[in-house]
């Protein structure tokens, strides 16, 4: 159970065969590539001021330690060594208590061939920051689910902000098959540093094979005064939000059995079309070759109300997805971002889409990177304080940390 607060309204999702080109039309910003560290393994990248002074920091979940990058000189401050046996695998970073400072927790013990035994897989830890954030922090280890792979922060009923873990599988299962994943919820006590004094729950029980999440934060017009979750998994999408202080999952946007051309999704996020609609990109399947755009069908059309678009589908390991409006237009753009695989393991790069029409039928694309890194997470802020977002990325067998400055046009 969560804190008890009634909703005011629940929130909806509203949606927004496109044609894609390379750029024709568009006059995408240039984008100048900065890499700041050579690393193990990128596994997740977060944006968040950590050190408190204004200024979008980079939180970095490395192979065996957790950095963060300092604004504006980009020195790298060590948070934790290594925590666990097995690799780290995922961070969440946010300022949930007001004070302009980010919170982090982490996750570790990448196993995700051992479902069951929580001791040889997965592992959370909240960290608790020193006086002075440039040393390391302290690792405060809290129970968990086994295959722990991803994390955020999510505001709860009430403004409370409760940590969102999501494993890869349920527990004990084999070849996505089993049990159902639990989603859980983590609140935070008044004292942190107590591992027993926090409370978990679980946020969704219905998918068997999960991997991403999105967090939509409604902004101030919004009927809502929490946070939405948009969850990814191998039977599609799935929204989760709080009614009366319980979870409710609102809507599943599904695949057509039997069609092995897009089963599930690996990652999604939620972009803004206009003033009111909503738009959602996948990458489908998990680990996958398809970018996919979901967008509300047009008015009148008799058809279905969601229409599903495949923008691009020559990725190897689809692995990282980012919206935000790059180029000023009150429209949401879309970057993607895929790592290579053992087959193609020079097919890796970063793209963005933009669409050429109101409607979101026309899409237009530009490459930002080819072949520089092997992306298994980015994420977009702005960085220098100009308005124009920059996007961060972090890569597997490219071994790198990168920032794309937007310059422009």
């Amino acid at each position: 159970m969560l804190r008890p607060k009634p909703m005011k309204k629940t929130i909806s999702l509203l949606l927004v065969g496109a044609a894609v080109s390379a750029s024709a039309e568009i006059q995408f910003p240039s984008f100048r590539a900065q890499e700041i560290d050579k690393i193990e393994i990128g596994y997740g990248i977060q944006l968040a001021d950590v050190d408190g002074d204004g200024k979008t920091d980079i939180v970095l979940a490395d192979k065996r330690e957790f950095a963060w990058y300092q604004n504006p000189s980009w020195k790298k401050r060590v948070l934790t060594g290594h925590l666990t046996e097995r690799d780290h695998v995922c961070v969440a970073a946010r300022d949930i208590d007001g004070d302009g400072k980010a919170e982090i927790a982490v996750g570790a013990q990448w196993n995700p061939g051992e479902t069951n035994d929580e001791e040889k897989s997965g592992a959370v830890f909240y960290l608790v920051p020193p006086d002075d954030r440039t040393k390391e922090w302290k690792p405060i280890k809290l129970k968990h689910e086994p295959t722990v792979h991803r994390m955020g922060w999510a505001r709860s009923p009430g403004g409370d902000h409760d940590l969102v873990v999501v494993p890869l599988h349920g527990r004990g299962n084999k070849g996505g098959a089993g049990k159902a994943v639990r989603v859980m919820g983590y609140q935070v006590p008044s004292n942190p540093a107590n591992a027993a004094d926090w409370h978990r729950y679980v946020i969704d029980e219905n998918f068997h094979k999960t991997h991403n999440f999105d967090i939509l934060r409604p902004d101030s017009s919004a009927d809502t005064d929490h946070d939405v979750l948009i969850l990814a998994g191998a039977e599609g999408l799935a929204i989760v939000t709080y009614e009366d202080g319980v979870t409710k999952r609102m809507a599943v946007v599904g695949h057509e059995a039997g069609d092995s051309s897009h089963v599930g999704a690996g990652e999604v996020r939620v972009g803004n079309f206009g003033t009111q609609d909503k738009f959602g990109a996948t990458i489908e399947p998990m680990h996958g070759n398809q970018l996919v755009l979901y967008r509300k069908a047009p008015e009148g059309s008799g058809g279905a109300p969601i229409v599903r678009d495949v923008l691009f589908d020559d990725m190897a390991d689809g692995h990282a997805l980012a919206t935000a409006d790059f180029l000023g237009r009150g429209i949401d753009q879309i970057v993607v971002g895929w790592r290579g695989n053992r087959r193609h393991p020079k097919n890796t790069g970063i793209r963005i889409y933009a669409a050429a029409d109101d409607a979101g039928e026309s899409w237009e694309f530009a490459t930002i990177d080819s072949d520089g890194m092997a992306c298994e997470d980015l994420k977009v802020a702005d960085l220098n304080g100009d308005g124009r977002p920059e996007i961060v990325a972090c890569g597997r067998s490219t071994k790198n940390v990168k920032i794309y400055w937007n310059e422009g046009d």
